[in-house]
């Protein structure tokens, strides 16, 4: 017998058991956003490919490498969407929301999609959570950007999650820092493979984010920005850490934190997570007050953040076997059959979650199915019950039984 298709390698598919806890994720960081003033909003699928060549940057590997691009039947050139806060920002301008009250407070779920080493809860399709607070510099948006975030990660019970804050700096700060960095490149340039050696040209600061050994080894000793901040980015960080500590929200510095995307300024934070191992990242940030003055909007400061749903299920652990049933209906007579859906009609309409045996079984079967899904009850009419108009209903922890009018179910059982 030949194989049938598979998913494409990359993605995969989310089975009942693990979408259950992936509507918990969502469930409970809907509800985190909605106390912190985040209104949702839906960006397409895809976008003109500017949006993230102007927006994320041409030295980013997400640029380079991992994007999912074509040309529709009208000769535009589309990509799949790779991250969430560019189309943000390209929303925001389209529709003219720098002339609402500021900030704009937005969040957004969404498929992901990147060319690059499927691993463990990275994948070439993920899903994504995201915020975007746009229309203030204040330092403490900042903070409550990370505190949103990290009250996400306690809401959900994540293990073991620590959080590291870097800082890109500000204009000042950064463009005199890139021609120091590169002159120490060049010095070291010899010791770097030739894909750094290329990069370095184009951005220097992300090799700080390289894999490779080599070049950790050659960046380890290399200065950092954050050593050489402006006055105004120096008072802005101190800010940041000032409102991280009066929430009592623990933290990491790290000169070297880069993350992978070239709008990031001044604050940039990444939250990981020991239970997923080496490749522990599990969500992060910054502030991008460049980005929509670069998709065309007006000069307007943002902040934001991404965290991705597999990342988020998989630090969780086990997810269990899926949904249990407040009511399983066994009717298995084949006489009466034509009572199994207005019974079923009637749980459901009193709000329970319920299902039945289809099809012809025994009533020994459908109690083994009735105990393997969970339920809590099994409606049971047979002959003798459909003839009094009672059903029976089985307790199925404690065994219990009790006779209840059919009519009576929904209020009996909800």
């Amino acid at each position: 017998m030949s194989r049938g298709p598979t998913a494409p390698r990359g993605t995969r598919d989310v089975l009942p058991e693990e979408a259950l806890a992936r509507l918990h994720v969502i469930d409970v960081a809907r509800g985190t956003f909605a106390a912190y003033g985040y209104g949702q909003i839906v960006t397409p699928t895809f976008e003109d490919t500017e949006v993230f060549v102007r927006g994320v940057g041409t030295s980013t590997d997400i640029v380079r490498k991992e994007m999912y691009t074509f040309d529709d039947a009208g000769g535009r050139s589309l990509t799949l969407r790779p991250e969430g806060t560019a189309p943000v920002a390209r929303a925001f301008v389209e529709h003219g929301m720098h002339k609402r009250q500021l900030p704009v407070k937005l969040w957004y779920l969404a498929p992901m999609f990147r060319y690059e080493a499927p691993q463990a809860g990275r994948y070439r399709e993920h899903h994504q959570l995201g915020a975007e607070a746009l229309g203030s510099d204040d330092p403490l948006l900042d903070v409550e950007a990370i505190a949103l975030l990290a009250e996400v990660y306690r809401r959900l019970d994540v293990p073991g999650v620590r959080l590291s804050v870097g800082d890109m700096g500000d204009a000042a700060s950064r463009d005199p820092y890139r021609a120091e960095l590169f002159a120490y490149l060049r010095a070291h340039e010899g010791d770097l493979p030739p894909e750094a050696r290329e990069r370095m040209r184009d951005n220097p600061l992300r090799l700080f984010d390289a894999a490779d050994e080599a070049t950790r080894a050659v960046m380890h000793e290399a200065p950092r920005l954050l050593d050489r901040l402006s006055d105004a980015a120096a008072e802005h960080r101190r800010e940041v850490l000032a409102g991280l500590d009066a929430l009592d929200i623990a933290y990491e510095e790290d000169g070297a934190l880069v993350r992978g995307l070239d709008y990031y300024t001044n604050t940039v934070f990444e939250f990981t997570c020991d239970r997923l191992g080496a490749q522990s990242g599990i969500g992060g940030g910054g502030r991008y007050d460049g980005l929509v003055e670069e998709l065309g909007g007006p000069p307007t400061p943002g902040v934001g953040f991404g965290t991705g749903i597999e990342r988020i299920t998989l630090a969780l652990g086990d997810i269990g076997d899926g949904a249990s049933l407040d009511c399983y209906v066994a009717i298995p007579d084949p006489a009466l059959r034509d009572r199994l859906l207005p019974v079923l009609g009637r749980l459901r309409s009193a709000g329970l979650s319920c299902d039945a045996g289809w099809g012809a079984r025994s009533l020994k079967s459908m109690m083994r199915q009735a105990a393997a899904r969970g339920a809590r009850h099994t409606v049971i009419i047979g002959p003798r019950e459909a003839a009094d108009g009672v059903a029976t209903v089985r307790d199925m922890r404690s065994g219990d039984q009790a006779q209840v009018p059919i009519e009576d179910l929904g209020r009996e059982l909800a």
